[in-house]
């Protein structure tokens, strides 16, 4: 309630932006609030701002299917669909994890003094010229290796992620066609 209910005038503001029958506009609040809170008693919500307005959106949606004629401005009014709920998918988190993986594969197999001053520089943010002095190398030698260490990576990286990426361009064909 005490992160629900502060959101109350904007989900008003909310459904009167998206819902043509001013009349309308006290029972649809009323009646997300009630989805709301019924579904926090299973479990409470990780983000409730979008988890509220994800319910509204859906509220108006199932208001709509309800009436016999949809009026197609009713259903264009639903491309505003910009509610989003900024955690990663299981997907995106899995995805980024096989990313972290094979950079942290790729760092592990660059030579010495590239490996080093990749992770001075990039990863430590440690400057050129104090990565130099620290090394004992020249600022252009510095400069030198860090390009060719960030060369082996991208290779080592894209190299490897050529498969992935090639399973998944199939996989979205193959879903594209069974959905048309």
């Amino acid at each position: 309630m005490q992160e629900v209910l502060p959101l109350t005038p904007t989900l008003r503001r909310f459904m009167r932006l998206h819902w043509r029958d001013e009349s309308d506009v006290a029972d649809l609040v009323q009646e997300t609030l009630v989805r709301v809170y019924e579904s926090a008693r299973n479990e409470r919500p990780r983000l409730p701002q979008p988890f509220l307005f994800m319910v509204a959106r859906n509220l108006m949606v199932d208001k709509i299917r309800q009436k016999r004629v949809v009026s197609i401005d009713r259903m264009l009014d639903f491309e505003w669909s910009n509610i989003v709920d900024d955690t990663p998918s299981p997907e995106q988190h899995t995805a980024a994890r096989e990313e972290l993986r094979l950079l942290q594969d790729a760092l592990g197999e660059l030579p010495q003094p590239c490996r080093d001053i990749v992770m001075l520089r990039k990863i430590e943010g440690i400057s050129q010229r104090d990565v130099a002095q620290r090394l004992g190398l020249t600022e252009d030698a510095v400069e030198h290796l860090i390009a060719k260490g960030m060369r082996l990576l991208k290779k080592s990286v894209y190299g490897s992620r050529r498969p992935i990426i090639g399973a998944a361009r199939r996989y979205l064909a193959l879903e594209t066609t069974k959905s048309q």
